[in-house]
């Protein structure tokens, strides 16, 4: 069996194998994921198909004001006189645009910043770390409130600040599994046989790290949805827009990158490590026996 130069035996194939059976084997393996993906296709559904499934147009005054619910307005009337799941319908189409939009930017700085700093090291990791380190501390809503306030409101302005934000966490995971994956025997393999950095960062490193950056991926996009909220509940988004963001806050897709995560990780699952895993003891439990031959 010959095996190609600069290619470990079993990586490539073993790699690209995995990663296309990643999401399926933990929705195979984590109830948890498979409810976080339904509820999520669900959501997203209705979203999608809200022109046809809403029961009314979305500045359709139905009723009175403020209306109680009844089996025509299962959630009642707002201060419109619109019907409530409408307008949810509706909402859920803006919160997810913004999600999806401001989590493209934040991976596609934090992954770029990650790989550089983790794979050239040196002064270029410094240099992109302290960068790094300058926006984990900054408090993201604050800021989030302040450059929205500036620029006024529009969904364009908050996913631009939303993304611009939430790109540091990413850029400090993904540069960890980088430094480690440069290591590795296959890569360094590939430069000696004179190949270049960026052949070297798509064909070999990116591969193995894709699945992490998946899973930061849909957990980011619950954190987006969740800043999208805030910013709009405080008159900062379009005012012109019907937004959501609160009510998905995303249990479905928390469920799911948790899930992800553990999968990447298996020390997670050891039971001292893992949050889920901790269970009270009653206080009498945790008393030494008494020994044999002795008074107390």
């Amino acid at each position: 069996m010959s095996v190609a130069l600069g290619q470990e035996p079993g990586l490539e194939v073993g790699g690209e194998r995995q990663e296309r059976r990643f999401l399926w084997r933990v929705l195979r393996e984590r109830p948890s994921a498979a409810v976080g993906a339904v509820v999520f296709l669900l959501i997203v559904a209705a979203a999608v198909l809200a022109p046809v499934l809403a029961p009314y147009g979305l500045h359709d005054q139905v009723g009175s004001t403020f209306g109680r619910p009844s089996g025509a307005h299962p959630l009642g009337l707002d201060d419109g006189g619109i019907d409530m799941v409408t307008l949810l319908m509706w909402g859920t189409r803006i919160s997810l645009v913004v999600g999806l939009a401001a989590t493209f930017v934040a991976i596609a700085i934090g992954g770029t910043v990650g790989l550089l700093a983790g794979y050239f090291g040196g002064a270029t990791d410094t240099i992109l770390s302290r960068i790094t380190d300058y926006f984990l501390v900054i408090p993201d809503v604050p800021l989030m409130i302040v450059v929205a306030a500036i620029w006024g409101p529009s969904l364009s302005h908050i996913v631009v600040v939303i993304g611009i934000l939430l790109w540091a966490s990413t850029a400090r995971i993904i540069r960890s599994q980088v430094k480690s994956v440069r290591e590795r025997v296959y890569v360094k393999r590939a430069r000696s046989l004179g190949a270049g950095h960026g052949r070297t960062l798509l064909r070999h490193v990116l591969p193995q790290i894709s699945p992490l950056l998946i899973a930061n991926t849909v957990l980011t996009v619950a954190v987006a949805i969740f800043d999208e909220t805030a910013l709009s509940f405080l008159g900062l988004g379009d005012p012109s827009k019907i937004s959501l963001g609160k009510v998905i806050e995303i249990l479905s897709l928390s469920l799911l990158g948790q899930a992800m995560e553990d999968s990447l990780n298996p020390r997670l699952r050891v039971a001292h490590l893992s949050v889920r895993r901790f269970r009270f003891v009653p206080a009498g439990a945790l008393r030494a026996p008494a020994r044999k031959g002795k008074r107390p």
